[in-house]
């Protein structure tokens, strides 16, 4: 049974300050967009859903 040597080194280069930044900063950017158009999403529903009822109560306030 043979071996295969592999030539060069295994391990990459470690990566640089900038790039460990970039990474750290994409991977923390990815849950702050989907969490906030969850939550926009959620008050843009929340406030169309209430509509109706901000209308009822207007009416009938102005009607007093």
């Amino acid at each position: 049974m043979t071996s295969m040597a592999q030539g060069g080194s295994t391990m990459g280069e470690e990566p640089s300050l900038a790039e460990l930044l970039s990474a750290f900063a994409l991977a923390g950017a990815v849950p702050v967009v989907v969490g906030g158009t969850a939550l926009v999403a959620l008050i843009g529903l929340t406030v169309w859903a209430t509509a109706p009822l901000r209308r009822r109560r207007r009416a009938r306030s102005d009607a007093d």
